[in-house]
């Protein structure tokens, strides 16, 4: 594999920015200096433009089972639009049968990953508990290289867990050093909302933001984050969407309890107008949490200058129209989700650093240090130094771009954020030291992503 020598562009990683060459060779970062001279390398000329770790996505669904089928990408469209967004590393899920064994489960994960084309790895989701969980678990941290736990407090009649078994998996996590994390909504009460709503004729999209309120993520936010100071096991909550659960958040992080938060993008971009559409059209927008209501939406961006919010995932998880469409005369049939792994650096850059509401090294932060160090990447990924995987995005500050289904790499009909205008693009994306994208050309062929063996998660770490 030829030597890369990326030249004059500013090294932006979480904690400073830095003008310097890098030197790449055997899909590492082997030198970083003002000026680096190598006649045989692949010179890419990054004067006027930004180097970025490359990006990681914690929270993405591709190839998900459902009752409406797979979800539209698989490990193959899904990795390459993370490419064409800049994001070089995703974690995804293994969500075994109820009664299915976890290792079982992960098994036939892997298989179906084989094809992604970036480095991946999967949280393991406990949807039951049996004799042999606790030992499984611990097969997961010390063999499998999975030292993070996703647990629903939705949907209790599929993969949702009770109290008693958020309980085990609470006190075995705490025990062998785990991360927990959890997708947070009021089940029981979501569940009556919606079997109300539909005996009393109300099926349009709209009834899914109608019951699915604030209330029911921040009453749940707040069980999980006493259950966990109980049982001083530490916690990560998905797709955080309220201020109400903002401000428990806040709360434990000063008193200094081990809780992260982490939103996505649609929450930051979108507000409950979206669910007002006329016809189907909101069925679009149909994902848990719902998005939220103007003031939702700016107490999330407060959140991310004031650290409450640890990192942003994407919850990429598109459906095609027809899909949708089968809960046309029912909403609570309509698939939960919407694609946009490869939108986030865009959006993020375009509405949060070039107004002024994060900065350039916050944004590196929230989508690839915090990630990287969270979940036990953070001795390859997540940081532009000496030594570290060649995952790196150069990103040209000055192009204009439109968001289209007509150019998305997704492989879907649909696109969420249609017609907006950014500024900014990944212009050249570097996975494991090879050029991926490169001025909208593609260069995957020997591109094959390796499932990544995590690091144990340690509290000390995280210790101001």
């Amino acid at each position: 594999m030829a030597s890369i020598l990326i030249k004059g562009g500013t090294i932006v990683n979480y904690d400073k920015s830095v003008e310097a060459d890098i030197l790449i060779k055997d899909n590492k970062i082997e030198d970083i200096a003002k000026k680096i001279k190598h006649e045989k390398a692949f010179k890419i000329n990054a004067k006027n433009k930004f180097i970025f770790p490359g990006a990681i996505d914690p929270h993405v669904h591709l190839h998900l089972k459902t009752s409406v089928g797979y979800s539209a990408d698989d490990f193959y469209t899904g990795s390459l639009a993370a490419l064409a967004g800049g994001t070089t590393t995703l974690i995804d899920f293994v969500t075994p049968n109820r009664g299915q064994s976890w290792i079982e489960a992960l098994a036939e994960r892997k298989s179906e990953a084989e094809k992604c084309l970036i480095d991946y790895s999967f949280h393991m989701s406990p949807t039951w508990w049996g004799e042999n969980s606790a030992d499984e678990m611990l097969q997961c941290i010390k063999k499998e290289g999975i030292s993070s736990f996703k647990v629903y407090l939705a949907y209790k009649d599929s993969i949702g867990i009770d109290d008693s078994t958020l309980l085990q998996v609470f006190e075995t996590a705490a025990k062998n050093k785990a991360l927990v994390t959890l997708h947070c909504e009021n089940g029981d009460i979501i569940d009556k909302l919606r079997k109300d709503a539909i005996k009393n004729g109300n099926i349009s999209p709209r009834y899914h933001f109608e019951t699915r309120p604030s209330e029911s993520e921040s009453d749940s936010v707040f069980k999980a984050i006493n259950m966990s100071k109980i049982l001083k096991c530490p916690i990560y909550i998905v797709h955080v969407t309220s201020q109400e659960s903002l401000k428990f958040i806040k709360n434990a992080k000063k008193n200094n309890q081990l809780v992260f938060a982490e939103t996505c993008p649609q929450y930051l971009m979108f507000n409950d107008s979206v669910y007002k559409q006329a016809g189907f059209k909101s069925a679009a927008y149909v994902m848990s949490p719902p998005i939220r209501t103007k003031k939702d939406q700016k107490a999330l961006w407060d959140s991310l200058s004031s650290n409450i919010v640890s990192s942003i995932g994407t919850d990429h998880c598109p459906f095609n129209w027809n899909q949708k469409e089968i809960g046309e005369s029912d909403f609570t049939k309509i698939p939960n989700g919407a694609g946009g792994i490869e939108h986030r650096l865009k959006m993020l850059y375009s509405f949060g650093v070039l107004k002024e509401k994060i900065t350039l090294n916050q944004m590196i932060e929230l989508c690839s240090y915090n990630p990287a160090k969270i979940f036990g990447l953070s001795n390859r990924k997540g940081y532009v130094k000496e030594g570290m995987d060649a995952d790196l995005v150069i990103w040209n500050p000055n192009i204009k771009s439109k968001v289209s289904i007509n150019n998305h790499f997704q492989n879907c009909d649909i696109d969420i954020y249609e017609g907006i205008e950014t500024v900014g693009i990944p212009e050249t994306v570097i996975s494991k030291g090879i050029v991926a994208i490169d001025s909208g050309s593609i260069n995957v062929g020997n591109l094959k992503g390796e499932f990544l063996y995590r690091k144990e998660f340690k509290k000390n770490d995280f210790k101001k």
